[in-house]
């Protein structure tokens, strides 16, 4: 199978990786709006495409296009890529997309006879590069016969499933960043109070890597914690204390409102990282630095840089804006 992909940041990237390395033939073809961006392409192994139109091009049918850019760019990319695929084509949209946008954008695929797939996708550039998590929602007949490329990438973790109609993907992503902030909020709090018991002294790093042995609280997050501690020290030297937002946090608080279901410790989670602009500290840190860790995000963005207002971008896809 080729596969075109449009965005071609780490996540990008990384799943051109994950293609190459399954060993069973994929082929893909990449654009993205930056220059930078596609002077890297060809790198990889993947076939630099000029253009959205000329991406098109180099696919058989039924082509099959991976969109992995923000989701404020995700109408312009369907509007001018729509313009050259036909009948039966599928578009996944592979970013964090609202769910609810996700749903209006396969009503209108559909009235174009294109096939359209949200899905949530979780792990990072370095767990997608090895394996990921991939929510599906969309037609369940044009899961089943994608199914196969999802079981690929997902490798022997099996991390893939078909959850729903039009939007479930994207739903169940959202949420799924909501409860990363809830957790990424409870461990950066935690290990504050830890800091803040002087008269123990204790080593976080050493905490951080024994709550990972067989603890309750054991978790890939316990495990980046303790890597960031190894490698900018016990006070996270270089990170900064300002944390960036991604839109789904705050979508997930805002549908939970919405639908009159209690988020408490979510909704407390989105709040602290609007008000840590002004009040730096060092629980800002931890959470910077697991962001660090899963995502490659900069780990010391300053109040009004683009990654701080930009909610966007949660796993590192291409900033593209179509041109």
């Amino acid at each position: 199978m080729k596969l075109g992909i449009i965005g071609f940041g780490k996540m990008g990237k990384a799943l051109v990786a994950r293609l190459f390395k399954t060993g069973k033939g994929y082929e893909a073809v990449a654009y993205d709006a930056e220059s930078k961006a596609r002077d890297e392409i060809a790198e990889t192994g993947a076939f630099p495409a000029r253009s959205i139109q000329e991406l098109v091009s180099k696919l058989k049918k039924p082509r099959t296009v991976i969109l992995l850019v923000p989701h404020s760019a995700v109408s312009n990319v369907l509007e001018d890529l729509s313009k050259y695929l036909e009948k039966n084509d599928l578009i996944i949209d592979m970013g964090n997309t609202r769910y609810t946008e996700s749903i209006r954008n396969h009503g209108k695929m559909k009235t174009g006879e294109l096939n359209f797939l949200d899905v949530g996708a979780s792990g990072g550039p370095a767990g997608v590069a090895e394996g990921g998590c991939y929510m599906v929602g969309g037609d369940k007949e044009v899961f089943g016969r994608i199914e196969p490329l999802f079981r690929d990438l997902a490798g022997e973790r099996g991390g893939y499933a078909y959850l729903g109609g039009p939007g479930a993907g994207h739903f169940v992503k959202m949420v799924h960043n909501g409860i990363e902030y809830g957790m990424m909020q409870a461990i950066a709090e935690g290990f504050n109070l830890m800091r803040e018991a002087k008269e123990f002294d204790l080593n976080l790093p050493q905490i951080a890597e024994l709550y990972n042995k067989g603890s309750i609280v054991e978790s890939r997050l316990t495990e980046w914690l303790r890597r960031a501690f190894v490698k900018h020290g016990e006070n996270l030297e270089g990170i900064g204390g300002v944390v960036a937002q991604t839109g789904e946090g705050l979508w997930t608080v805002e549908t939970a409102k919405e639908m009159g279901v209690p988020v408490p410790v979510i909704e407390r989670s989105v709040e602290f990282r609007k008000e840590s602009g002004g009040r730096p500290s060092f629980i800002g840190q931890v959470l910077m630095a697991l962001r660090n860790q899963f995502g490659g995000h900069d780990p010391s963005p300053k109040k009004d840089d683009a990654s701080v207002r930009d909610m966007s971008d949660a796993d590192g896809l291409s900033a593209l804006t179509p041109k």
